[in-house]
This record gives structure tokens, C-alpha cells and sequence, in this order.
């Protein structure tokens, strides 16, 4: 029935005081205002508050059950009746859940402090949410989760798999995809909070965040490497291992190559990009005397200036 105070914790009418109690727990844990900013979760953490605050009082709860009293504790019909379109919490003004021991015991597990009260209905002041609406309050979606991934640069451009840990406990096995991007979103269904009742349970939401390689970056599908070359591959030029992504292929020096040269590999990037590099000249570690006298010679006959047309500072 819609306004059912114990659809709304998702108990039968046979549940235990400890069910009951342990029921509205597991909502607070996953609908309660300072832990989700979902309007609709509000609204059946506002339920759930108002029914609780009926059925914890055993009297009420007896004399509710009999038809005495409606949800709102009222002497009315025999039976208990919601009201369609009515505004306001659907259990009427329910007395602050902060001055309430029972409920401050209740959200000193979930807040690490006790309860207490920020207004006038209901704890942290949201008792004037509306009804509980249509459909099984029982049957209620999990919560869906949204976390951090942090993937090594190979890993999000060649695909592979990663283990994270959930924050409720357990890990879950991830597949990342081949050419996953920083920043994206990875959606896994039905790996968020569990449902309640015959609910669905939530989906998890990763977004990535790809580490830097010390050699590699990406720009859309392209790959971008500075490779060191020697004087003497400079000047004859010859083939050289090239790192890829997809490990070394030979790459073609030209003769006579320079610094900031840019040499492209088609197809080595990702999903069918490519990768270009950049040329480095890197001096030995040493200059000996006989390499010296070799260019102190070949500069008398062929000195050059790679400096020649650029403007002067003024």
C-alpha cells in the first residue's frame, strides 16, 4: 500500500523492534542527506525517518496495527490511510530525531559523533520531504558508486585488466579497455551498493586517471617520443632500436640528421595512430683529445654557421 510506513523501511508487519531499528540503519547508511545529495534519495531518507519514528514506539506501533491511529498518530479511520498529494512529511509533523537517544545511536555509527537536531521535523532538518510516492518502498535501487582508477600509461593504451578495492569491503576485477583516455568514465553495471529488496543493484562509475611515462605521451591516438641518437649516427646516420608502445621497432636515421628532427612510424600509436619522434643529438660523456683535433681539423675547411638569418636582439 502507497504510504505503508513499513514498505518504507522494508520490513513486514511481523519485523522485530531490532529489524526494524537495523532496517532504517541501512537506509540512513545510503539515503541520508550528508551522504547523498540525490534528491529522490532524500526523499526516502525522509520516509524512512517518519515510519521509524512510528513503529519505534511500541504503543503506537500496537494501536497503528489495530486501526487506531493513522501514520500520522491521529484517531481516525479504522484502517490507515495515506494522502495522495498532500504536502509535508506523510507522517505529519514527527518530533526532531536529535533529542531522540535511540535514533542518536543510530547515526553516531554513520557520522562518528552523536546526532542532533538542525531545525524542526526530522533529523538534520529534512522531515518536511514529501510522501513516499508510488510502487514498493521495499524494492529500492542500490546506490551507484563513483571511484578513482589509476591506470599505468601502457595498461590504458594497450587495454588490459586492473584490481581495485571497493569501499564496502571486497575488490573487483576491471577491464580497461584498449586506448582508454585520461578523465574517462568507465561504467560497470550492477556493481554499485546492493539493491533493497527485489531492487536492482547500483553501478559503479570509474573515472580514469592515467600515470605519466617517463618516455611516452599521448595526443589523441598519436605517441610522441624523444629519442637520443649519438654524434655519429648524426652525421652517418644508420637504424636504431625505437621504443613503441607495442615494444621496439628499427627506425631509419638520415644521414646528416639534427636535433628536434621529427621521423613518424605509421600505425605505431593507438587504435591505428602513430607515433612520432623527435631527434636528440647526445654528446659522449667525454670529449676525448683525439675527437677534439678530428673537429679542430675538419672546422679550418668546412666551418658553417647554423645560426645565419636569425634576427638580432635588439
Amino acid at each position: 500500500m502507497a504510504g505503508d510506513p513499513y514498505a518504507a523501511l522494508g520490513v513486514s508487519r511481523s519485523a522485530s523492534a531490532d529489524e526494524i531499528k537495523k532496517a532504517y540503519r541501512r537506509i540512513a547508511k545510503t539515503d541520508h542527506p550528508d551522504l547523498n545529495q540525490d534528491p529522490a534519495a532524500a526523499k526516502r531518507f525522509a520516509a524512512a525517518s517518519a515510519a521509524y519514528d512510528l513503529l519505534k514506539d511500541a504503543d503506537q506501533r500496537r494501536r497503528f496495527d489495530a486501526g487506531e491511529i493513522n501514520a500520522q498518530g491521529q484517531e481516525q479511520a479504522p484502517r490507515w490511510q495515506g494522502r495522495p498529494g498532500a504536502g509535508g512529511n506523510p507522517f505529519g509533523d514527527a518530533p526532531g530525531h536529535g533529542g531522540d537517544p535511540d535514533l542518536s545511536d543510530v547515526f553516531a555509527d554513520l557520522f562518528g559523533q552523536r546526532a542532533s537536531p538542525r531545525g524542526g521535523g526530522g533529523f538534520g532538518g529534512f522531515g518536511g520531504f514529501g510522501g513516499f510516492g508510488g510502487g514498493r518502498a521495499s524494492d529500492m535501487r542500490g546506490q551507484d558508486l563513483r571511484l578513482a582508477l589509476q591506470v599505468d600509461f601502457l595498461t590504458a593504451v594497450r587495454g588490459g585488466r586492473n584490481r581495485i578495492t571497493l569501499p564496502q569491503g571486497g575488490t573487483l576485477e576491471v577491464t580497461i579497455p584498449k586506448g582508454v583516455r585520461d578523465g574517462q568514465v568507465i561504467r560497470l553495471r550492477g556493481k554499485g551498493e546492493p539493491g533493497i529488496g527485489r531492487g536492482e543493484p547500483g553501478d559503479a562509475y570509474l573515472e580514469v586517471r592515467v600515470a605519466e611515462h617517463p618516455q611516452f605521451t599521448r595526443d589523441g591516438d598519436d605517441i610522441h617520443l624523444i629519442l637520443p641518437i649519438s654524434l655519429d649516427e648524426a652525421v652517418l646516420g644508420g637504424k636504431v632500436a625505437a621504443p613503441t608502445i607495442d615494444g621496439p621497432v628499427n627506425l631509419t636515421i638520415p644521414r646528416g640528421a639534427t636535433s628536434g628532427q621529427r621521423l613518424r612510424l605509421r600505425g605505431r600509436g593507438v587504435n591505428g595512430g602513430d607515433q612520432h619522434v623527435e631527434l636528440r643529438i647526445a654528446m659522449p660523456a667525454k670529449v676525448d683529445a683525439k675527437l677534439a683535433a678530428f673537429f679542430e681539423e675538419w672546422r679550418r675547411e668546412n666551418a658553417y654557421d647554423p645560426r645565419r638569418g636569425m634576427s638580432e636582439a635588439s
